[in-house]
């Protein structure tokens, strides 16, 4: 079992940055894959981001050149750094992790980016 816990999230103005941490409750190097969902109000979730245990990753076409997803296997914390954010970047962000076949989600961190 792994406890993962998502932290900054926040309101912001349109063009302003944030760095959302999902902090797991253990070493993070035996998981395969770990990345960022969000969801808004009356939306289905969508993937943002994903990085695999050995560095490759993978980011939505509406988020690239902006986001940037990393991993500090140290600290067993994944970070989603969020630059020149837009309105339709509000919502729920969860943290996901993958180990085959188990599948671990956060509680979510809201943010919420003003025009």
């Amino acid at each position: 079992q792994v406890q993962l816990v998502e932290s900054g999230g926040g309101l912001v103005q349109a063009g302003g940055s944030l760095r959302l941490s999902c902090a797991a409750s253990r070493s993070i190097f035996s998981i395969n894959v770990m990345g960022w969902y969000r969801q808004a109000p009356g939306k289905q979730r969508e993937l943002v981001a994903t990085i695999t245990s050995g560095g490759s990753t993978n980011y939505a076409d509406s988020v690239k050149g902006r986001f940037t997803i990393s991993r500090d296997n140290a600290k067993n914390t994944v970070y989603l750094q969020m630059n020149s954010l837009k309105p339709e970047d509000t919502g729920v962000y969860r943290c996901k992790a993958e180990q085959y076949p188990a599948v671990y989600w956060g509680q979510g961190t809201q943010v919420t980016v003003s025009s």
